[in-house]
């Protein structure tokens, strides 16, 4: 086992590190407990196979869906998830793109190949590890639960391998400018994980024991943090000195506390993605659409138990009958048959059902059309509910009318989700030697990400129609006053409206080959237009040399030999 090093706790004091471990812990988990009982909440009524909130619930196969009557809320979330993987990060079409800060830069043609090269590279590192598989889970538990944390970590085959966690097995933390830089979790292992994960000698007495006696699949509770490491020397490059401390210790039970620890390394950046949908004030974990419907899920589940009420009172409405036919068979099936005396009124109905079932069904309908409107299911599956009378013009607008109400989720998702993701990619990649060498211009510079997905271009190409508006003003406006065409740059122009629409800028000339393809032009047409001269100069000669031989002698000179004297 590790030894047990000491971490200050900034009065002059030290404290074993697993104690500062164990009670960051504690204060941790303290402050995540008022978020619990709603995440459970959620998990119950849209995705009870998500969530971690008991020990019990690991692998549990027993049925969970008891409080769910209407899939909507369900669906709805699922389609969400699949129209940001779709819109945002898609396997097949690029999605990202890296940029320098400086946009000359981008123009000059060794940076430009080199930028190029580096992004498909990364493209294809998503695609052969499992962030594709991952990205959808990070979606679904961020519009669920408000928050989602993947942690990233390097892989030998596959550069980067994604750990998605799931509500309940993680507390975060952030920094005085709202960025998450702590995680803490706890999950289950088996005993034969523990020594495969971390060697048989570095476990605690009791799970060796269990080792030895065979117990290999019985669970132990294994915790694990990553956080800013603040007491490390600078000179060192050793990964217990690096900016980021990550531990892995075992849960004592029965209150005893292990003095050592499993594993300690580090991380040069911070190695998680948490993604949250939107936060308000001071608040470390996120809300979500989940928690904006789930007044909605609730009334239309009891609005669907209702329903079934109505329908067996209907179908199998309470009866009454006289005395005398206490114990007698009673046949309540279609074309059944039950004798009854010919003075009594028979079995007839205890009373009269006649509930408004058309209310109770367009109240449904309007609860289900708010639940997909909260998760933006009406955005992304427009085209398939759209009118078909409606124009080209008229679903161009809805389509940006809706997208600008996933405007902000998106731009924190790229920000606290995609952009790390990046980050911490190229990092591995430039460690396994998959970055090529740069070119000197890019010395020390940072890197910018520009995203060029469906999502990030629908949303720049909502100011498109602008431009379309006023190229066609001007064009208006010219058949009456030409002078207006002046007013347009059209190769500033053309540029921006290139980057709203999101065209590969290898299919666009840089500024250099338009003024180089220009003159080469006007070169070419002064040359035409000299030789056209020239030609024109040639045939005129041509033609009065001609018209010089064809013209009439002089009469006098037609009495030849008489002029003479």
């Amino acid at each position: 086992m590790y030894p047990s090093s000491q971490v200050s706790i900034g009065n002059g004091e030290h404290r074993t590190l697993v104690q500062h471990l164990r009670a960051r812990k504690q204060a941790l988990w303290t402050e995540l407990s008022s978020w619990e009982p709603h995440w459970e909440e959620l998990s119950k009524f849209f995705l009870p196979r998500t969530g971690r909130f008991l020990t019990t619930d690991r692998n549990r196969g027993t049925r969970r869906h008891n409080n769910i009557m209407d899939s909507t809320a369900t669906r709805a979330l699922q389609v969400l998830e699949a129209g940001l993987m779709a819109g945002a990060t898609s396997p097949a079409r690029p999605w990202m793109r890296l940029a320098a800060p400086d946009p000359d830069l981008n123009e000059f043609q060794p940076v430009k190949e080199w930028l190029h090269d580096v992004t498909h590279r990364m493209l294809r590192v998503f695609a052969r590890s499992n962030t594709y598989r991952a990205l959808p889970r990070i979606y679904s538990e961020c519009a669920l639960y408000g928050t989602a944390a993947s942690i990233v970590t390097f892989d030998f085959n596959k550069v980067i391998h994604h750990h998605v966690l799931t509500a309940g097995q993680y507390a975060i933390s952030t920094d005085n400018r709202d960025r998450v830089d702590c995680l803490y979790r706890e999950f289950d292992m088996t005993v034969g994980q523990m020594v495969k994960e971390f060697g048989l000698k570095n476990l605690s007495i009791s799970v060796q024991n269990q080792f030895r006696n065979g117990n290999l699949d019985d669970y132990r509770t294994v915790c694990h943090a990553i956080e800013p490491r603040a007491d490390r020397s600078l000179d060192s490059k050793s990964n217990r000195d690096m900016p980021f401390r990550s531990v892995y210790w075992e849960q004592g039970r029965s209150g005893s506390e292990t003095k050592t620890v499993l594993r300690e390394s580090g991380f040069r950046q911070f190695p998680v993605i948490a993604p949250r949908w939107s936060v308000s004030g001071q608040d470390i974990y996120g809300n979500s659409p989940g928690m904006a419907a789930l007044g909605d899920v609730k009334q239309l589940q009891h609005e669907q138990r209702r329903k079934g009420q109505i329908l067996d009172h209907l179908t199998q409405p309470p009866t009454q009958g006289p005395p005398l036919m206490k114990g007698s068979e009673v046949d309540t099936l279609p074309g059944g048959h039950t004798e009854v005396d010919g003075n009594s009124q028979g079995i007839r109905p205890l009373w009269q059902v006649n509930p408004d079932l058309q209310g109770l069904l367009f109240d449904i309908q309007d609860v289900r059309q708010r639940i997909n409107s909260t998760f933006y299911a009406d955005l992304f599956l427009m085209l398939s509910t759209t009118n078909k009378s409606m124009t080209a013009t008229e679903v161009a607008e809805r389509h940006e009318e809706k997208l600008l109400m996933l405007g902000p989720a998106l731009e924190r998702l790229h920000h606290e989700g995609l952009e790390p993701l990046i980050d911490i990619t190229f990092d591995h990649m430039m460690d396994s030697g998959l970055i090529p060498e740069p070119p000197e211009e890019l010395g020390g510079m940072n890197l910018q990400v520009e995203f060029v997905s469906t999502l990030a271009q629908a949303q720049k190409a909502v100011g498109a129609s602008t431009d379309d508006r006023f190229v066609g003003m001007i064009q208006g406006l010219a058949q009456s006053h030409p002078e207006a065409l002046d007013k347009l740059n059209p190769d500033s122009f053309l540029d921006e409206y290139a980057d709203k629409l999101g065209i590969n800028p290898a299919n666009v000339r840089s500024t250099e080959e338009v003024k180089e393809l220009r003159q080469t032009r006007e070169a070419a047409m002064a040359a035409q237009q000299q030789l056209d001269a020239q030609s024109q100069e040639s045939n005129i000669a041509k033609n009065m040399a001609k018209a010089a031989s064809d013209a009439p002698p002089e009469v006098m000179d037609q009495f030849s030999g008489y002029g003479e004297v």
